[in-house]
């Protein structure tokens, strides 16, 4: 059976419907991993209805680099969201909430523990007005134990889970990411949550809570740390670029003064750039038939890689490693990343069309779907833009719109 063609699999809407088409999903929560997991959902077809209070905006629009006064971040993580205004601490918030959760599939929020409850908005009312719901919760400690209410960010997360710990060299401090990674691997967790939550309630009837803590995803993808400390009292030392289990693997600078990245992680590739530097006979070393073993003699690796690519320009040591089928990438920067071939293959970073800046690039849908592909419809929209629209969809008049508006509840 042929393979199915993936070449434009995000360039444009499916002919067919999206997989998440027919599914809403209320947006309530704010920085980050909430709206990324809300935005993951919209790429695929579910209405997005974003929720922000009237005076207070996500604070992700005012975050990072601004053009024409526009925040850049929100048109990436607002794509494909409807955007409404709503104060839910008001009794006319809370109500248009409940008829907003009526009709709704999934709400994602990241309130403290409990202040959804001080609004009568637990998932006790919640569930009532529609039993179908699933309730996502996405706060940095969980919704019990002794953190539950405390502030939580994705710093805090990367610092508890030993991430920062094991990041770095070895006589420098521990290193926190320049970016959201915690925030961004819980949105991924988040997003797989709520699709398990929706699968469980095709066969039940009923919905629930999802309880996601931004200190747990990260911890699973920092791998066996507990185990080997539970089996064996091991705790991972910082080691900077290299591995504790093979070895060359390092960053390398080239002789026109880049960058680039070699991993030895198969017995095979290792041999092979050995080969390639001209240290063949390092093969023949008792200690090099294993990754482990290759770790502890990293000095004398790294030495015979970095030599060798130190006399070489980036373009022949990526050319010389192709050709010997030996694993290398060059460390990019971003502008790097908006050239890179591979990446403009698979259109990684698309145009997206916006009134307001005009064309943007920014990063595409996260997967390609043969059948039913995902989608950049529109990117982040003005705060408010589309309350009117939601809210009179719901069966409200323009005269209770502008009602609302007066009592400061949108």
């Amino acid at each position: 059976m042929p393979e199915p063609d993936l070449t434009s699999a995000t360039a444009a809407p499916a002919a067919s419907p999206a997989p998440l088409a027919g599914l809403r999903v209320l947006d309530l929560a704010t920085l980050f991993a909430g709206p990324l997991a809300a935005t993951m959902l919209g790429d695929f077809g579910a209405e997005v209805i974003k929720v922000e209070h009237p005076t207070r905006p996500d604070p992700s629009r005012g975050h990072g680099p601004s053009k024409d006064g526009i925040g850049l971040w929100w048109k990436l993580l607002g794509r494909n969201k409807h955007t409404i205004t709503l104060d839910l601490s008001k009794p006319a918030g809370r109500a248009t909430l409940l008829r907003l959760a009526a009709t709704a599939d999934v709400v994602v929020e990241n309130f403290r523990p409990g202040t959804l409850e001080r609004w009568d908005l637990g998932w006790d009312e919640l569930s009532a007005v529609n039993p179908r719901l699933v309730l996502t919760r996405v706060t940095g400690f969980g919704q019990f134990g002794p953190y539950a209410r405390r502030p939580g960010f994705g710093t805090l997360a990367e610092a508890m889970s030993g991430f920062a710990a094991m990041t770095g060299e070895p006589d420098a401090p521990p290193t926190l990411p320049p970016f959201g990674l915690a925030d961004s691997i819980a949105a991924l967790a988040t997003a797989y949550a709520v699709m398990t939550a929706l699968a469980a309630r095709e066969r039940t009837g009923e919905g629930q809570v999802v309880d996601m803590a931004i200190i747990e995803p990260i911890l699973t993808v920092l791998g066996p740390q507990p185990l080997w400390y539970d089996q064996l009292g091991h705790v991972q030392p910082r080691t900077g670029n290299r591995s504790q289990n093979n070895a060359p693997r390092n960053t390398y600078r080239t002789a026109d003064g880049t960058w680039v990245a070699v991993s030895t992680s198969a017995q095979s590739v290792a041999e092979r750039v050995m080969r390639l530097v001209g240290r063949p006979e390092l093969i023949d070393e008792p200690w090099f038939a294993t990754g482990a073993e290759r770790a502890r003699h990293a000095d004398v690796l790294d030495t015979a890689v970095g030599d060798w690519i130190a006399r070489h320009s980036r373009a022949d040591v990526l050319a010389a490693f192709e050709k010997a089928e030996a694993a290398v990438a060059p460390v990019q920067d971003v502008r790097d990343v908006m050239a890179d071939p591979q990446y403009q293959a698979l259109d990684t970073v698309t145009t997206v069309d916006d009134p307001e800046l005009g064309p943007l690039r920014m990063q595409n849908v996260l997967f390609r779907l043969s059948a039913t592909p995902g989608a950049i419809r529109w990117a982040g929209r003005p705060h408010g833009a589309d309350t009117e629209e939601v809210l009179t969809g719901l069966g409200l008049t323009p005269a209770d719109v502008k009602e609302l508006r007066e009592e400061g509840v949108v």
